[in-house]
């Protein structure tokens, strides 16, 4: 299989279940930049946060358009999560490639678990302080920036939680807060890639980011005639396989297998 015909059926991926599930994005985006397409775990990463924020950017203007987004919650949850996204990128720089990869297999496997295993998603506007609204903020960002991840898994439920938001309009505000964190995460890791001698493959992110956005608005369009609650079930399965995988592949790297 040619590497163009990989590549477009993974963003297309990529892109379905951005739009199905309003997460989900890095958290296929990372092993398919590594195990498929060969780039370094940093490059992977970085990359990743290039295509998924891109991806996420763009099906938020279509929920601009049909004003599906909570601009309160984003200021919110969004400032405190570009800060701790910073934060995160900056101690990546202490951690190398495999250790990285070792920490995202176990948020893929609390994104399955959070996916077989939901919160009561029920909405209760105001049940919250604040702080605790930007402490969530800053601890998905820190995951964001270290190893790469959006964290729609986690930022959908703690908007319907501690937002009062419905699950709908919290898909729709969680993906304008993956973008804003995520190129806040990429402007990071530019420079220590930069430090490193290494670059990203422009190209590739952007030939990524447009099979995506067409896999996303597929998305957007399943989701009218599938239950989520069963996509969701699905994806975790997928999830686990692929922890296991990255984590046989990382204890490889070390030398434990």
């Amino acid at each position: 299989m040619s590497g163009l015909v990989i590549l477009s059926l993974s963003a297309l991926m990529v892109g379905v279940t951005m739009g199905l599930l309003g997460s989900g994005g890095s958290i296929l985006t990372v092993p398919i930049l590594v195990y498929l397409m060969g780039l370094d775990e940093k490059v992977a990463i970085a990359s990743a946060l290039a295509i998924v924020g891109a991806i996420a950017a763009l099906t938020s203007l279509l929920n601009i358009r049909s004003r599906s987004i909570d601009w309160r919650t984003t200021v919110w949850f969004g400032v405190p999560g570009v800060f701790g996204t910073y934060g995160g990128a900056a101690l990546s720089e202490y951690a190398s490639g495999a250790f990285q990869l070792m920490v995202f297999s176990g948020v893929m496997l609390m994104s399955a678990y959070f996916m077989l295993n939901p919160p009561r998603l029920k909405s209760e506007p105001g049940s919250q302080k604040i702080w605790v609204v930007v402490g969530e903020g800053l601890v998905i960002g820190g995951l964001t920036g270290f190893v790469g991840v959006g964290g729609g898994f986690l930022i959908v439920p703690a908007l319907v939680l501690l937002g009062g938001l419905s699950l709908a309009r919290a898909a729709a505000t969680s993906l304008i807060i993956i973008a804003v964190k995520s190129g806040a995460g990429l402007i990071k890791y530019l420079e220590l890639l930069g430090d490193a001698g290494l670059t990203l493959d422009w190209a590739l992110i952007g030939s990524f980011v447009g099979f995506g956005m067409v896999g996303s608005l597929i998305g957007r369009r399943l989701g009218q005639i599938i239950a989520q609650r069963q996509a969701e079930r699905v994806f975790s399965v997928f999830l686990v396989a692929i922890a296991i995988w990255i984590l046989f592949q990382s204890g490889r790297d070390y030398g434990w297998l």
